[in-house]
């Protein structure tokens, strides 16, 4: 068997192995959370534009959200699981297959967009007209829904692009690329909504343009990275023959992270319908909450992924001591930022709240009530995050999907709804469903890291897969 080739890894992840672990884990962290924040200020520039179009083109921005997202989450997973086989290859030096898993899985995903963008395209109207929207919502609606899933295909293949990348722990580029995108789409969109000069303006369509031509570039400079073999990875067009063997794995890896990432997204639309049974007061006290608890959970999400990164690389060198240093490192990290930020949220709730909603004492009341009942226990959310990241690290993807379920539906949404409905607790019901939920998760998912088996778990001890590309790259060098 031909020795991997290593020349492309050599230089770039020596400190995922030696040297300080908060310094590493803060190199990849910071970049992929300036990332995170940098997609959401993306979506505040279109929500920007698209409200200057009034209540209806609003509406049908928003009303299309839960499906293009649930559609997006369904095919996550697989970006996920490519994610973690390339951080281990990359721990066991074989180059060869991270360049190959880096092709397969972006084939794979390409093809599962494909699919998911046709059914969803198919469905929009039958999905739309039973949410029984206003027939002046109903056009702009259907247009952007269907050019965002068209876009599906661009929007997959960026977010593999990014797993990739933190694979072989390059956190900065995919962030560049996007500063790019926002830039770009800061300009486009507001002209294709409004138009100027000979452009016609498209209104909510415009938008929807917009993101399918920005969503394109990225990916297209995606694609040039990965056979510009600059940053970790070199691909070629053979690395795309499709490899069933890989497939296989990749799909029976990524489709419980699929399942957990759908059900989550499931289960926010089901606690929306248990919220808007209590009116519009309490509909906008928890929309402010939640983004709130969003915006917070961003850096928690960043510290994750940089801790399933070099975890995985770890695993992948056969050194479960330093992943498990790595470990606890992140999850204490990940526990005391969010802590902090919680009593900083708990002192001011008022003042954040009246930040989005100046006037409406009612609202700031609700929504202060809805942020000091959960804040205090962010520290669990930020640990459930890094010790959820451990497991996707070991491939341990059906941990994360049973976490996931038993968050949802045995209970965030069946405690909110039994306090809500079932006591005098009212709405507050719903708000207190939060810490007792996420405190529970947490302590299960200590107790599923606590049994320290997923050190020890190696996707990279496929000899046969392994021999196979070696010989076929060795194959492909003779013939050059």
């Amino acid at each position: 068997m031909n020795a991997p080739d290593t020349r492309l890894l050599s230089q770039r992840t020596d400190s995922a192995y030696e040297g300080p672990i908060l310094k590493a884990l803060l190199t990849l962290a910071v970049p992929i959370v300036a990332g995170n924040m940098l997609q959401s200020a993306y979506q505040l520039l279109d929500a920007f534009w698209v409200g200057r179009l009034g209540a209806a083109a609003v509406a049908a921005v928003n009303i299309t959200f839960p499906m293009t997202f649930l559609m997006f989450a369904l095919g996550a997973g697989f970006s996920i699981a490519g994610s973690t086989f390339i951080a281990q290859y990359v721990g066991a030096r074989n180059q060869a297959m991270v360049n190959r898993v880096a092709a397969q899985t972006m084939l794979l995903v390409a093809c599962i967009s494909l699919m998911l963008g046709m059914i969803g395209y198919s469905v929009a109207p039958i999905y739309l007209r039973a949410m029984g929207i206003a027939d002046d919502v109903f056009p702009g609606a259907l247009s952007y829904m269907r050019f965002a899933f068209i876009s599906l295909i661009f929007g997959f293949s960026f977010a593999v692009f990014q797993a990739v990348m933190r694979g072989v722990g390059e956190a900065k580029l995919p962030m560049y690329v996007i500063l790019g995108t926002v830039v770009l789409n800061g300009f486009l969109s507001p002209l294709l909504i409004f138009g100027w000069g000979p452009i016609p303006g498209h209104g909510v369509t415009g938008a929807a343009m917009s993101g399918l031509f920005t969503q394109g570039v990225a990916a297209t400079i995606a694609l040039l990275v990965l056979f510009g073999g600059r940053y970790g990875i070199h691909v070629s067009w053979s690395d795309f023959k499709p490899d069933m063997t890989y497939m296989k794995r990749a799909f029976l890896l990524g489709f419980p992270s699929s399942i957990e990432m759908s059900t989550r997204a499931a289960g926010v639309i089901m606690l929306s319908f248990l919220v808007a049974s209590f009116g519009t007061r309490t509909i906008a006290a928890y929309g402010v909450g939640t983004t709130i608890f969003q915006v917070v959970i961003i850096p928690a999400m960043g510290l994750a992924m940089a801790i399933s990164v070099l975890v995985g690389q770890n695993i992948g060198a056969h050194n479960p001591q330093r992943a498990a240093q790595i470990a606890r490192t992140g999850a204490t990290l990940g526990f005391g930022a969010l802590t902090l930020l919680g009593i900083v949220a708990f002192i001011f709730a008022p003042d954040i709240i009246r930040v989005f909603i100046p006037g409406d004492p009612g609202v700031i009341q609700d929504g202060s009530r809805f942020v000091r009942i959960q804040c205090l226990i962010w520290g669990f959310v930020g640990l459930q995050f890094c010790l959820v990241g451990v497991l996707r690290a070991a491939g341990n993807m059906m941990a994360t999907m049973i976490i996931g379920l038993v968050s949802q539906w045995v209970l965030m949404f069946p405690v909110a709804y039994m306090l809500s409905k079932h006591t005098s607790l009212g709405a507050e019901g719903i708000w207190w469903a939060f810490p007792i939920a996420n405190v529970a998760i947490t302590t299960i998912t200590l107790i599923w890291y606590w049994k320290g088996d997923w050190r020890y778990v190696r996707l990279t001890d496929d000899e046969q897969a392994i021999v196979a590309v070696n010989e076929a790259a060795a194959v492909e060098e003779r013939r050059h």
